[in-house]
């Protein structure tokens, strides 16, 4: 079965850290554009950190750059989203989506459709 399964969230204080897991199966992620977004009630999509496995670069949402590092696994066929120093404005449903179609800016910022895509995982930052 193709699919991804994120998993890792949870509830920490501000300040706090988090490490998020992208898996896929029946499929690797090599040549892809992997992508994790945060969906918060109310509020659009927001693509914070994507990956480009055939440029080997990352982009980073402005308000993360600093904080969060998007990483990938080659032997685990994972993706990683290690967030520092977290803020109760990361408070969301993050899920992580892959495409070997698009870049970095059009799965991030453009929000091109992705032929894969997980159901997400809340993360609340609360004191």
């Amino acid at each position: 079965q193709l699919q991804i399964v994120e998993s890792g969230g949870g509830s920490v204080q501000p300040g706090g850290s988090l490490i998020l897991t992208c898996a896929a199966s029946g499929f690797t992620f090599d040549y892809y554009t992997i992508g994790w977004f945060r969906q918060a009630p109310g509020l659009e999509r927001v693509g914070v950190a994507c990956f480009s496995d055939s440029h080997n670069s990352a982009w980073y949402e402005e308000s993360v750059q600093g904080r969060f590092t998007i990483s990938k696994d080659n032997a685990n066929n994972t993706v990683y989203l290690r967030m520092n120093k977290l803020k109760s404005e990361d408070t969301g449903v993050y899920w992580c989506g892959a495409d070997s179609r698009w870049t970095n800016e059009a799965v991030c910022v453009m929000g091109r459709p992705l032929r894969y895509r997980g159901k997400g995982s809340q993360v609340t930052v609360s004191s």
